[in-house]
């Protein structure tokens, strides 16, 4: 039993943050029918009210009319009076009485329109700030929303144009490798081939430089390598052998 629980505690947390996961992502969504719900829940708090204020209207008006019928009767009274008809004055203080009542009542009625009323149209009123409050809140919102979302894709590209350029340079420096590797080999390939040919071989023969002077130094070499010619002695004048003897 104990697995069981822990196993419905866990479905019932992953669907609390799977359900979590679909409201933050239709937030505006949700927020915008709210506020419709809103709308609508004032819409109806003034439709109430009107029909108040029209009932009380009605209420108003008949008040008045039954107070001109008590001014009405009231002057049936003093006829009564003046004949002197008990009976009569009887019946016209019973509707007086009855009007009376009647009035009494309707003002009372009247009174507790006129606290609703002040009360509904006090609620509609504070409704209705709420919602304009609401409202600009949601603009600032969703105006918040449009330039996050702005730099979030200005960041994306950004990330991804970085990307792209360290591609690009990771593949420019492959290409300047290969060709560095390509060149090394053609001039392999050419050394291999010159050393293969007549070039290679002279160049063992003779050395590295054919130019002018390493021929000439060549011819040299062989010049200086013989011994120099003795000097003569040099013939003294037959008179300076005579004085000489």
């Amino acid at each position: 039993m104990a697995i069981l629980s822990k196993l419905f505690t866990l479905f019932r947390g992953t669907a609390t943050e799977a359900g979590q996961a679909v409201v933050d992502a239709n937030a505006l969504r949700i927020l915008d029918q709210e506020t419709r719900d809103a709308q609508d829940g004032l819409n109806r708090s003034r439709d109430d009210l009107a029909k108040l204020m029209a009932q009380r209207k009605l209420k108003s008006d008949g008040v008045d009319a039954n107070k001109r019928k008590l001014v009405e009767y009231e002057g049936y009274m003093q006829v009564a009076l003046q004949k002197n008809d008990e009976a009569l004055q009887l019946e016209v203080a019973q509707r007086i009485a009855d009007l009376e009542e009647k009035l009494g009542e309707d003002g009372r009625v009247i009174g507790e329109y006129d606290a609703s009323i002040e009360k509904l149209r006090a609620a509609v009123a504070q409704g209705e700030r709420g919602l304009e409050r609401l409202r600009a809140q949601i603009d600032t919102v969703r105006a918040t929303e449009s330039v996050q979302r702005a730099q979030a894709t200005i960041a994306a590209r950004h990330s991804g144009t970085n990307a792209k350029m360290r591609t690009a340079l990771d593949s420019l420096e492959r290409i300047k490798q290969r060709q560095a590797e390509t060149g090394a080999r053609i001039d392999a390939a050419e050394q291999l081939q010159s050393e293969q040919g007549d070039d290679g071989l002279k160049r063992r023969l003779f050395g590295e430089s054919m130019g002018a002077e390493a021929v000439l130094a060549r011819y040299r070499k062989p010049q200086a390598s013989l011994p120099a010619p003795e000097s003569a002695p040099l013939a003294l004048p037959a008179a300076v052998d005579r004085v000489q003897d």
